[in-house]
């Protein structure tokens, strides 16, 4: 149930001032598992195996974010497919800078010997107005093109994999806060359990008691899924689909600075998505002159020899010929190639006003979550925390009934998934940011956040 577990050394307090780390605190769930196990008769051989995987995870090596990302940029397939497509274009430049090739004619007239004339001539086209040149600025501009998108999905990649990462770290933090809320339902259980034995309080209040933990492990079974779960989709963005147990570096509660809205609008004109925006207009710019020089007709230069049989001479031929643009003069696909370099530009100014609005919003996003996570940590966590603890003291003194103690444990344990949910949020909106901005935003969110 809890293969892959995480752990990070965070001291934590309970109720009488109790410390201990999420390191230990996994371990004891772990521990209680597999005494659970023992007591519901499973077979030795899974509880020593899960014993060996809990083992595992102690003696993992460490995996920290820019090794995760390194690891992503270099075993995503999506990247992978992209820089063939990279590749690819290499030959549309080379393509592009060939020159047509010369063309052999042989040709027979009267099929007796006598009177036979045979001719070879060698041709060769001569390209004017500029079309090589032409030709090889557009498939250099779609290799531009190809690069750019590259460095926009590597973008992608990152953003994503930093949010799953700091997604794993928030279901391990919830998986702890889970196990905490079984131990403590559980003490809870205990001693209702005692004041029933003892005639103190009903044994309505114990069954309420058990009905809590109940659900309270459900609660815990639901959160080692999601750390699972997590640590799936952080594995399979790099490209792995059986990763081995790896302990994650860094703390959920390292919250990403908030840079300056000032700071970040001047980014946006080199960002991923302005880029390619950028280079397709100059693609579009290029491919209109290709068409533009595709106007002036090309001149083919011809030179052969022809012998007469009859005579038995050799004459030598030269000729020149030169298509007439009188009906075909390329007009259309000219003004095709116009109004895609007019759409191209429409689509650059769109993608300018697009990133600045959604710059502002992950700006003001994060703004917001960070003010919301300092909120939680300052004022309603002590508050809720130390509410529980004087419900629980009081409980057990018989000055407050079993009802109140669990509406004030119920009460922490929801801000406290809160405050872990606004972490992952926090996280997530840094990573937008520097996704939008291709990881060059001045405080550098992801790479120092870690």
């Amino acid at each position: 149930m809890f293969k892959g577990i995480y752990l990070q050394e965070k001291p934590c307090v309970l109720r009488g001032g109790t410390k201990f780390s999420l390191a230990a605190g996994a371990a004891a769930i772990l521990l209680a598992v597999t005494g659970a196990a023992h007591s519901q008769g499973l077979p030795q051989g899974i509880v020593e195996a899960r014993t060996l995987q809990t083992s595992a995870v102690a003696t993992a090596e460490p995996l920290s974010l820019a090794k995760a990302i390194e690891l992503a940029l270099q075993g995503n397939p999506e990247v992978a497919a992209a820089t063939r497509q990279l590749e690819a274009t290499e030959g549309q430049v080379l393509q592009g800078r060939s020159r047509p090739n010369p063309e052999l004619a042989y040709s027979l007239e009267d099929t007796r010997s006598k009177t036979r004339t045979q001719s070879w001539q060698l041709s060769l086209p001569v390209e004017l107005g500029g079309k090589r040149s032409a030709r090889t600025k557009a498939a250099e501009k779609a290799r531009e093109q190809a690069q750019a998108q590259l460095a926009e999905l590597k973008a992608t990649v990152r953003a994503n994999v930093a949010a799953a990462y700091f997604d794993v770290l928030t279901a391990q933090e919830r998986l702890v806060l889970a196990g905490d809320s079984v131990a403590l339902a559980k003490s809870s259980t205990d001693t209702v359990a005692k004041r029933v034995a003892a005639g103190k309080v009903s044994p309505v209040e114990e069954s309420k008691a058990r009905v809590a933990e109940a659900g309270v492990r459900v609660e815990l079974a639901q959160a080692a899924s999601e750390q699972r779960n997590a640590l799936s989709r952080l594995f399979a963005l790099l490209g792995r689909i059986d990763a081995p147990f790896t302990v994650l570096e860094g703390k959920a509660e390292n919250l990403p600075s908030v840079p300056s809205l000032a700071d970040l609008q001047p980014l946006i004109s080199s960002s991923p998505g302005v880029v390619l925006a950028r280079i397709e207009v100059e693609r579009r710019k290029a491919l209109s002159e290709l068409e533009q020089s595709k106007r002036v007709p090309d001149v083919t230069v011809s030179v052969g020899m022809q012998r007469s049989n009859e005579t038995q001479r050799n004459v030598l031929l030269f000729g020149v010929s030169v298509p007439l643009p009188v009906f075909d003069r390329n007009q259309g696909n000219l003004l095709e190639a116009l109004k895609l370099e007019d759409k191209a530009r429409d689509e650059l100014q769109g993608a300018t006003v697009r990133l600045h609005s959604e710059v502002a919003q992950a700006r003001e996003r994060l703004s917001t979550i960070n003010a919301e996570v300092q909120a939680l940590q300052q004022d309603v966590l002590p508050g809720a925390k130390s509410a529980y603890d004087a419900a629980t003291i009081g409980f057990e003194n018989g000055k407050f009934n079993f009802l109140e103690v669990l509406d004030a444990q119920r009460t922490y344990f929801t801000a406290k998934s809160q405050y872990l949910k606004a972490l992952g949020e926090a996280h997530r909106a840094a990573a937008d940011i520097d996704r939008l901005l291709g990881g060059s935003t001045v405080s550098g969110l992801i790479s120092t956040h870690n």
